[in-house]
């Protein structure tokens, strides 16, 4: 599998996690155009590789105006984009505070709008569009009432987009990882995130950030052409 060395990509949260996993994975196989977004101005680059960093939250629409006029100065169009910037949090709905509500809602669903309504404006005709939800999205676990929800949501527009884009052959689909060994664990031992993974996934394990990254790089490529509005659970079976 190998992508067009002109082709560009979008990755939001590109400097850590799957995010950076997958521009490194999409370099590997031939992307030599990135536009990159994350807080964190500390993204991957490559020296030869076209690479525009853009610092700022997803939820800001003036990340967005930035990045729309950065994004067609730069390259003048995009052909792949990969919505993928998010946080967590836990909480019973009794007392969780709306303010921690909003606050996740706000990068994870205002934040995924924002960054698909950029790439499908930013790609004229054909191309490919991956959201990285979760499978809280669809599997209901106590004190994930704002994260769940708004993954759950970041999942449906990725089948209204499916649709709004179908006519020019943009295809949108959205992966559900569970456990996924990203830096949102940092601090837990290796010994107790494997015997998390044991005991709530029927396959034994979570998966890696590069393994996620090559199922967002298939759904990317052409092997997935007639693919559209799906949602991939890569879960280890945590969700049967």
């Amino acid at each position: 599998m190998s992508f067009p060395t002109d082709a560009v990509a979008l990755i939001t949260g590109a400097a850590s996690g799957i995010g950076k996993a997958t521009v490194e994975h999409l370099y590997a196989e031939g992307v030599r155009r990135f536009a990159l977004v994350d807080v964190n101005s500390t993204m991957p680059t490559f020296d030869d590789a076209d690479v525009l960093h853009l610092c700022g939250s997803v939820a800001d629409p003036s990340t967005w105006d930035e990045a729309e006029r950065a994004i067609t100065e730069c390259f003048g169009r995009l052909d792949l984009a990969v919505v993928n910037a998010g946080i967590s949090g836990a909480g019973p709905i009794a007392d969780l505070a709306f303010e921690d509500w909003r606050r996740i809602l706000s990068v994870n669903l205002d934040g995924a709008f924002l960054t698909l309504r950029a790439a499908m404006r930013l790609i004229p005709g054909e191309g490919a569009i991956v959201i990285v939800s979760s499978i809280a999205g669809i599997k209901a676990e106590i004190g994930v009432a704002a994260y769940g929800a708004s993954k759950a949501a970041a999942a449906h527009l990725a089948k209204v987009a499916a649709k709004e884009g179908a006519a020019r052959r943009l295809r949108v689909n959205a992966i559900l990882p569970g456990g996924v060994d990203t830096p949102i664990w940092t601090g837990m031992s290796f010994e107790a995130l494997q015997a998390m993974a044991e005991a709530s996934t029927p396959l034994g394990r979570f998966a890696t950030a590069d393994e996620i990254a090559r199922q967002i790089a298939f759904l990317l490529s052409d092997r997935a052409a007639t693919i559209t509005g799906a949602l991939l659970a890569s879960d280890g079976g945590y969700s049967l």
